[in-house]
Parts: structure tokens; C-alpha cells; sequence
């Protein structure tokens, strides 16, 4: 698997050079290496979530964590909303199944330079499926500033903290700032919290 999705990528976006590591001790040192040795900014990373030493979970929240912005994205067998959810409130910017065509994988990937969130169409299904039942109740008016829904509007369209700033036209810092408030009114801890909290309230 680690040699095909090589290949997407590698067809996706022949400009990148590609690295394959086949599990979480690799790819750690591989990480660390690249920090300190070489670097490194990396752009993208295919994510399984089903390794042999580990969980992609503990991946993806990694490069969040040292790498904000890098698009992480999952390439899984598992299609259920806890792996999902899991993965965006990891900081997952996609979630594709192995299941899709390689041209599909392809296309999917491509988009992202159009800042389209790579979805397989069952996952993005899901998705708007479990977001409808929360829109049933509609709880009060949180008090969100404009900024604070700006902030939180441009994270659920999958954007890191430092793209929403790019975006905004503010520091990462001040944006991060935003996103603790943001937390903090809504009284969730994660993205996906604050998201589905969103929707559920209206707010986005």
C-alpha cells in the first residue's frame, strides 16, 4: 500500500519529491530528522490510520502540533464516524477510502491546490448527514464576536490556524487566540467539537 500511494501522489503532484515510511516509529525519526537536519516544510502526508506500531491518529496530531501547516490526509478502510472524527479532530484537512479508484485518488488530490477538502463521496455523505441531525435544536446565541466566527467559519471549511490567519490577514498567534475563545464560548476542546457545535446552533 505504501509503494501505491506512493505512486498517487507521486501522479498527483509530480513536483513533490516523496518519502514512504511504514509506520509511526518511522515516520517520528523521519519527522524529527527533517526539523532539525534539514528543515524541512513538509506540504502533504497520506495518513493510514491502521499501522502496525500505532494508530495515524497519533501522526496527524503530531504534524499539527510541529508542523501546523501541513495538510494531513487520511487514506483508510474505515469509514465509521468515530475514525472520522477522530482523524479531523486530530487535525485531518481530508479522509479518502482505499476503497476509491487510483484515478479518483488522483483527481481528489489535485483539488487541494483549489483548496478543496479531499473527500471520498461516502465520508463527505456522512458527514453532511450527522450535521443535519444536529441542526434539529437550535440552542441560544453563544456571543461570538465577528472575528471569532470568521475564525470559526474558516475552520470548518478544514483550514489550519495558520491558513485561517493567512486568510484574515492576522498572525497565527492572534488567530490561535481566537480559536481558545472560540473553545472556550462554545465549551468544546477540539475542532470537530466546535464544529458540530456550530452547525448545531446555527452559527456557521
Amino acid at each position: 500500500m505504501a509503494d501505491f500511494l506512493s505512486g498517487v501522489v507521486n501522479q498527483a503532484f509530480p513536483e513533490l519529491e516523496v518519502r514512504s515510511h511504514r509506520n509511526v516509529k518511522e515516520f517520528r525519526a523521519a519527522l524529527e530528522n527533517l526539523l532539525i537536519s534539514e528543515n524541512v516544510c513538509l506540504e502533504l502526508v497520506l495518513v493510514d490510520l491502521g499501522l502496525p506500531d500505532g494508530s495515524g491518529i497519533e501522526i496527524i496530531k503530531e504534524i499539527s502540533e510541529k508542523q501546523p501547516q501541513t495538510k494531513s490526509i487520511v487514506i483508510s478502510i474505515y469509514d465509521d464516524e468515530a475514525y472520522l472524527f477522530d482523524a479531523l479532530a486530530a487535525g485531518a484537512s481530508g479522509f479518502i477510502l482505499k476503497s476509491e479508484e487510483p484515478a479518483f485518488m488522483i483527481d481528489i488530490l489535485k483539488r487541494i491546490n483549489s483548496n478543496e477538502p479531499p473527500l471520498s463521496p461516502v465520508v463527505a455523505r456522512r458527514l453532511l448527514a450527522y450535521f443535519q441531525k444536529q441542526k434539529i435544536e437550535t440552542p441560544p446565541e453563544t456571543g461570538l464576536s465577528a472575528r471569532e466566527r470568521e475564525t470559526l467559519t474558516l475552520l470548518s471549511r478544514g483550514m489550519t490556524v495558520a491558513e485561517a490567519s493567512q486568510q484574515m490577514g492576522l498572525s497565527s498567534q492572534t488567530v490561535a487566540g481566537y480559536v481558545k475563545i472560540v473553545y472556550q464560548k462554545l465549551h468544546v476542546s477540539n475542532r470537530v467539537e466546535a464544529v458540530r457545535e456550530a452547525l448545531r446552533r446555527n452559527l456557521i
